[in-house]
């Protein structure tokens, strides 16, 4: 198969009532497209970090009733699993597309990561474009805009990253579902590869710890 773009019914498929059924219609509409983009931008993803990456599609293995209201591919230097690690995602929810670097709960390394952060604040704030957006909870799909999101803010964050156990730190894009159904397959592969090149600082920050 190969990735053509996100349509509208990839994003109707987070309508689906029921786990069962709404995983039938990730697996069979959304799945294969995030395989082909695994498998491409773990390639990219090795010659830009020059660490050898891995790409792992979200299985939602551990639900049991409610069905996911998301889905994704996670790019990680670990075969067996990307949650205990900095890593890049691209998935989707029923309104957007996401293309993120994410530093989840279940990393033990927030609170060192939190720490060097606060010590690169200035530099983030500078590097990161103002089309970006900044997350605390990869599970929602709000998000604060860097063009509105104060040097205070972003220490509140580094610094919760650090001291409390849920805490999570997420920056990327978000594309809406209208302007990802209008995208070619030439601009999604340059929109992703920019994302991603942009977000590099942000992952090598762990070399720092």
């Amino acid at each position: 198969m190969t990735f053509t773009g996100f349509n509208e019914q990839d994003f109707n498929v987070f309508k689906t009532d029921g786990l069962e059924q709404r995983m039938d219609q990730i697996i069979t509409h959304i799945r294969p497209k995030l395989e082909v983009l695994g498998a491409k931008y773990a390639d990219e993803l090795t010659g830009l970090t020059g660490e050898e990456m891995f790409y792992h599609v979200a299985k939602h293995a551990r639900r049991t009733v409610n069905p996911p209201k998301d889905t994704w591919v996670a790019f990680a230097p670990n075969k067996r699993g990307y949650k205990m690690l900095p890593h890049f995602q691209i998935g989707l929810f029923e309104t957007h597309v996401f293309i993120w670097f994410a530093l989840i709960y279940e990393s033990p390394i927030k609170d060192s990561y939190g720490k060097t952060f606060l010590k690169k604040l200035n530099k983030v704030k500078k590097e990161i474009p103002d089309s970006f957006v900044w997350s605390d909870d990869h599970t929602k799909p709000d998000s604060y805009k860097h063009s509105e999101v104060k040097k205070k803010r972003l220490k509140e964050m580094a610094e919760r990253l650090s001291s409390v156990k849920k805490a999570e730190l997420l920056c990327g894009v978000h594309i809406s579902k209208d302007e990802a159904i209008a995208m070619s397959e030439d601009e999604w592969y340059t929109r992703i590869s920019e994302t991603f090149k942009t977000l590099l600082p942000l992952y090598n920050l762990k070399k720092h710890l």
